[in-house]
């Protein structure tokens, strides 16, 4: 319980026990800050020290032998690291304290802290001895007295509360019992910025749970909007990368998340948690590159999501292995030889049996026919091939011009590109793979214009067409790849020197160089090499120790088979909610998506209160999708709001419809003075809503506030877009264009979508919805909104 003041005793009672109160919480006000002040001037220490030796490091000579220079380049490494995390928890260092049944004071925060004396000033909220913290209730204490939340504004105490968990342990103490707002409550109300917020200090039991769950297998976190389960997901990264740090800072850890705004509204979250070498990508950039933006029409996107297409790929690429219809006489140096349909089948058929991809197993396959046609040219001189001549007849054979047109006419080198786009712009290409595979009208569906862009239900097909393409046949790729091997062990080598050395020793707890961490920082003439999140960027084939991702529901069977290739190990973080499901590729059911790869090694954890979304905003959003027959469980919300959704109706004209936006718009954001306002519109009305407010509406006291759409509408006081953008996002207040239009109309390609898509932006806000319709909205979904159904 949260602890609250005693009876009250008439007016000179009420006095006397709130002066009382005040005494005690200012008396404990001044402890608990010269303890932060402690936490802090250690930080600062550290800070220093870490400085110091970085600035030596950098300014020792970089002459000497390569070991010499890479030395110094782990230790600059190291130091670096080290910094980055220590600057990176400066806000709210310390946010808790617990107080022990056998006296123990222990206080919480970011990241572990010891003094001079390796005497414990600070719990790493990851660590096991932070549990209690989280998971203690007044049923099962375990030990602990009272959990106290500290406030911070910077670097002193803005607030105490007390959860009370054994009042006659405290009695026994005696402590003094200090009453607030409620630290979560508190977070709750608090303005948005554009940006997610840690929750480190705020995570609820059911969160907690989740976040500490074994690291094995594939944990799905389902959750309905406000539950907190993208900043679940989040915080468990960060977590199992303090639990298993040898092992992730090595492999890494990928986030993946539904869009380039998603992931700047995120990015800060991460690093504030002492964690900087996490690689956060969109699925439609997962291929290297390419960076995809748009999605297909749902029919198609539910096409390219098809596993049909493994097949129509192999069958793609068994076509351009070709045996001539005749046989060919080809020039070399002036002397004619005879390539035979013969030949080109036996080497065909031996490098097909290899098992290799087509662009590796090209090698063998030319390689064979080079020395068939080698013979060839020696028999047509009427000579006999020497083993010492024949490296020279194949130099000849290789530099002939006819002889290179032939071979790549029967096995010409792809790239994943080439083979997809030739798929997608060229209908016979498209016929001959996907005969009786896909019908006529299907690929009709599936033909674009050649130079079309990327998409993101692409992106799985350009993965899978590089596995079964392979490197090319020059084996670049596979020798830069040994080459890489090779100086990695060496750096790994070193490494381990340096950390023998003593230059690994810190007093953060929980910060660990290990080796593989300061083998991948460096390069092999003693300059910074790539980091293990750059690196793994540019690299199709690395794979990663644990996966997160976002808005799960989405995916396609294809695009799992890309994740699952990232994480052969299955060790992953799904987060979704099946009730926002928009994609006609995405999933019904988690087991329809999850069982072909990971058959009884998932595991499902559900979320069910709803922390953002005022309870008032939550009911209209359930029985909009109670009316538009869209399946789904809704959680409940622990707030209050001011009321029910707000609704407007548009008039007819144009400029009428434009003015009253604006008039709504204005009002909003008067009323949402230093938070977060959105506006969001349907597909197709971007511009339009822009366009209607200007580059900025009248805020408190005409104040100008700045309007913005796209990436940088985070950072404005009023963002436009569109409900898929608004993915995942949050802000104080939304102002919902026609929901109508969002839902779709009867001639919409998928109606699910509409549906999720309506209740995606109705569930945006922590504060307040106003939703603006055109006349004539269906009576049943305007009683949904209202909350008159």
């Amino acid at each position: 319980m949260t602890a609250t003041a005693g009876p009250e005793s008439g007016p000179t009672g009420q006095d006397d026990d709130r002066s009382g109160r005040d005494v005690a919480r200012e008396r404990e006000r001044g402890r608990e800050q010269e303890a932060v002040e402690e936490r802090y001037a250690r930080l600062d220490d550290l800070r220093r020290r870490t400085r110091a030796e970085l600035v030596a490091v950098r300014r020792s000579e970089t002459t000497g032998t390569h070991q010499n220079r890479s030395e110094r380049d782990s230790f600059a490494a190291l130091h670096e690291g080290r910094l980055a995390q220590l600057d990176a928890v400066e806000e709210r260092l310390v946010f808790g304290r617990l107080d022990l049944a056998g006296g123990e004071r222990r206080y919480v925060g970011r990241l572990g802290l010891a003094d001079t004396a390796q005497q414990r000033l600070l719990v790493d909220w990851r660590a096991p001895a932070s549990e209690p913290f989280y998971q203690a209730t007044a049923a099962r204490p375990g030990g602990v007295v009272r959990r106290r939340h500290l406030s911070l504004r910077g670097r002193s105490v803005a607030g105490l509360e007390d959860d009370v968990l054994d009042a006659e342990g405290l009695d026994d103490l005696g402590l003094e019992a200090l009453g607030g707002e409620g630290a979560l409550m508190s977070a709750l109300g608090a303005q948005r910025t554009g940006r997610m917020g840690d929750i480190v200090a705020t995570i609820q039991a059911e969160q907690d749970a989740v976040i500490r769950s074994p690291a094995d297998g594939v944990l799905v976190v389902q959750g309905g909007p406000g539950t907190g389960k993208t900043a679940v997901a989040l915080h468990r990264a960060a977590f199992l990368l303090y639990a298993h740090r040898e092992r992730l800072a090595r492999s890494g850890v990928l986030v993946v998340g539904p869009s380039p705004v998603f992931l700047r509204y995120i990015e800060q979250v991460l690093p504030s948690l002492g964690e900087n070498g996490v690689l956060t990508s969109t699925a439609g950039q997962l291929f290297p590159g390419v960076d995809a933006r748009g999605s297909d029409r749902p029919a198609v996107a539910r096409l390219k999501g098809d596993d049909r297409w493994l097949e129509v790929l192999r069958r793609a690429v068994a076509a351009r292995q070709r045996v001539p219809d005749r046989p060919q006489r080809l020039d070399v140096e002036g002397t004619a030889v005879t390539l035979t349909p013969r030949a080109v089948a036996r080497a065909r058929e031996r490098a097909r049996g290899s098992g290799q991809p087509h662009n590796e197993a090209r090698t063998g396959f030319v390689r064979d026919l080079l020395l068939h046609l080698a013979d060839g040219v020696a028999r047509a001189q009427g000579n006999r091939l020497e083993p010492e001549d024949r490296p020279g007849v194949v130099a000849d054979l290789r530099a002939s011009r006819d002889v290179r047109v032939a071979l790549n006419l029967a096995w010409m080198p792809m790239s994943p590109q080439k083979l997809v786009g030739d798929l997608l712009t060229r209908p016979h290409r498209l016929a001959e793979a996907a005969e009786g595979l896909l019908s006529a009208p299907e690929q009709a569906l599936l033909l674009r214009e050649p130079g079309d862009p990327w998409t993101v239900d692409d992106v799985p097909l350009l993965d899978e067409a590089a596995e079964v393409l392979g490197d090319d046949e020059t084996g670049a790729s596979a020798a830069a790849a040994r080459a890489d091997d090779r100086r990695r062990e060496e750096a790994l080598s070193l490494a381990r020197e340096v950390l023998d050395s003593g230059a690994g020793e810190t007093s953060v707890e929980g910060f660990t160089a290990s080796a593989e961490d300061l083998a991948a920082r460096q390069s092999d003439l003693g300059g910074p090499a790539l980091t293990v999140a750059e690196r793994a960027a540019q690299d199709r084939t690395w794979t990663f120790g644990h996966v997160v991702v976002d808005e799960a529901q989405e995916l396609s069977p294809m695009m799992w088979r890309l994740l699952v290739r990232r994480c052969p190990s299955r060790s992953m973080t799904v987060v979704g909610d099946l009730a926002q499901t928009r994609s006609a590729a995405g999933a019904s059911t988690w087991g329809e998506v999850l069982d072909p790869f990971a058959a009884g090694r998932w595991r499902l954890e559900e979320l069910t209160v709803n922390y953002r979304t005022p309870r008032q905003v939550m009911d209209a959003a359930a029985a909009v999708l109670a009316v538009t027959g869209a399946p789904g469980r809704t959680p409940t919300s622990v707030r209050e709001g001011e009321g029910p959704p707000v609704l407007t109706t548009l008039p007819d004209a144009a400029a009428e419809r434009a003015t009253l936006l604006r008039a709504v718009v204005e009002d909003e954001a008067a009323r949402t003075a230093g938070g977060r306002l959105a506006v969001l519109v349907p597909p197709g009305r971007l511009a339009e809503a822009a366009g209607a407010l200007g580059e900025a509406v009248a805020g408190p006291d005409g104040t100008p506030l700045p309007v913005a759409t796209g990436a940088g509408a985070l950072d404005r006081p009023v963002a436009v877009m569109t409900v898929a953008e608004s993915k995942g996002l949050e802000f104080d207040a939304v102002v919902l264009l026609d929901p109508a239009g969002v839902l779709g109309g009867p001639d919409a390609e998928d109606p699910r979508a509409g549906a999720h898509d309506l209740y995606v932006a109705m569930t945006r806000p922590t504060q307040r919805l106003h939703v603006l319709a055109p006349a004539g909205l269906d009576a049943d979904l305007a009683g949904a909104i209202t909350g008159a159904a």
